[in-house]
């Protein structure tokens, strides 16, 4: 059975994190709310979170750990020197890494990005592209770049097609559960209004 863990920081874009591990709960993959120093969160709207653990090695034994974004979570992210160390090992050993919105910035500081396709939050390309000059930035609304085990995307908006391309990385079908909550739905009634 796969399992996934979610990084959690202070300062969190908080539905970018609780979609993903609200999709993937659906989707009956074990996901764990992983607190980046604490148990309790507080995310950057103040929602406060109770993660189900705190980082440690345990990182390691995960199929994938995705990351919210947020400015502030993102920062911290990237600043933390404990998770950087596990996510560059985990990177190492050819697992699955995911970030969204402003979290790719601490992915790009970990070397993750370099020669990667991904994608971010308008604006935070440039800071990925100083310290991951060699990633391709995209625009769409995931990136799911398989050589390099890494899913990307852009904002709170896109917090759901993160959660459904997470689930298919790791071969998790999705068609029912974009089908039971409306996402299809929702996605048809965008492009038709276009």
């Amino acid at each position: 059975m796969k399992k996934v863990a979610v990084v959690f920081a202070n300062g969190c874009e908080e539905v970018e994190g609780l979609s993903v591990v609200d999709v993937l709960r659906r989707l009956s993959i074990p996901t764990d709310m992983v607190g980046l120093t604490s148990p309790k969160i507080t995310g950057d709207h103040q929602i406060q979170l109770i993660c189900d653990k705190v980082v440690d090695d345990s990182l390691l034994n995960y199929d994938l750990v995705a990351f919210p974004g947020g400015k502030i979570g993102a920062e911290n992210l990237r600043d933390n020197k404990k998770l950087r160390d596990l996510m560059v090992k985990r990177h190492e050993e050819g697992k699955w890494n995911a970030a969204m919105c402003a979290a790719p910035i601490a992915l790009a500081r970990y070397g993750i990005l370099d020669n990667a396709d991904y994608t971010c939050y308008p604006g935070f390309d440039k800071q990925t592209k100083q310290d991951a000059p060699t990633g391709k930035f995209k625009e769409t609304i995931t990136v799911t770049d398989t050589k390099h085990k890494l899913i990307t995307s852009r904002g709170p908006a896109t917090a759901w097609a993160y959660a459904y391309a997470i689930a298919e990385a790791l071969g998790v079908e999705t068609k029912e559960l974009k089908q039971g909550m409306l996402y299809n739905y929702l996605a048809d009634n965008i492009q038709a209004s276009l």
